[in-house]
């Protein structure tokens, strides 16, 4: 899996998910951006890293600009907010389905442009296992989730003929600071066992952006609690 001179950028790359899949695509030669919002990636890895909130066009066309053309585009940024439903507010509502999902629609349309003109983009989406069960977020979470399934599905069908795939990842419960906040969140909910690891997220990552045949598949990395 060689990405040698293809300039990949991801979102909420920082730490966890993103941080595992940013280093993975630098190890297979790509040239990687991360972005961030408020906490700057480690500088060891050795990244360049651009801060801006995702949820916000103004932002989104900074970063476009500064990043300039890429080859693939990990959509990761996004949130969580643990909240029982009766306490979820039209204000938090629009805060967790602006970071997870509006932020995947302005990010993509600020760099589609360039690869459409190229013929040539691999576009990689992190949904989650509670767009296919509920999880155990909240009902704003899975309702964000899985738009961007649909997002993911609408996308691949347009752009299929120019050259580029689209394609989500759906984990569960990886082992994050983000999951461990969540006390619902227990090992033995997931069939295997355990939680999953960052670079079990990232290696699908890596399959996608090195395969040109798939495209509007989800792929789910959940340790056996949803199965397709």
């Amino acid at each position: 899996m060689d990405l040698t001179g293809k300039r990949a950028l991801v979102t909420g790359g920082a730490a966890g998910i993103g941080k595992a899949i940013a280093l993975t695509l630098a190890k297979a030669g790509a040239e990687v951006i991360v972005n961030y919002r408020k906490n700057a990636p480690d500088t060891d890895t050795g990244l360049r890293a651009i801060q801006a909130d995702v949820a916000v066009a103004a932002d989104v066309a900074r970063l476009a600009a500064q990043a300039g053309p890429i080859d693939i585009l990990v959509n990761n940024a996004g949130m969580i907010r643990p909240e029982p439903i009766e306490a979820i507010t039209e204000q938090s509502w629009d805060e967790v389905v602006d970071w997870n999902m509006k932020s995947i629609f302005l990010v993509s349309q600020a760099f589609l442009p360039s690869m459409r003109e190229r013929r040539f983009g691999r576009v990689i989406n992190l949904s989650s296992v509670a767009a296919q069960v509920g999880g155990l977020v909240g009902p704003h979470y899975a309702a964000a989730k899985a738009g961007i399934i649909g997002m993911t599905h609408s996308y691949a069908a347009i752009l299929a003929k120019e050259g580029i795939t689209v394609n989500a990842i759906a984990p569960a419960l990886i082992d994050t600071d983000m999951v461990r906040s969540n006390p619902r969140a227990k090992p033995e909910i997931i069939p295997v066992g355990r939680f999953g690891m960052v670079q079990e997220v990232a290696d699908a990552a890596l399959m996608l952006a090195c395969n040109g045949y798939i495209t509007g598949q989800t792929i789910n990395v959940n340790g056996g609690w949803y199965m397709s």
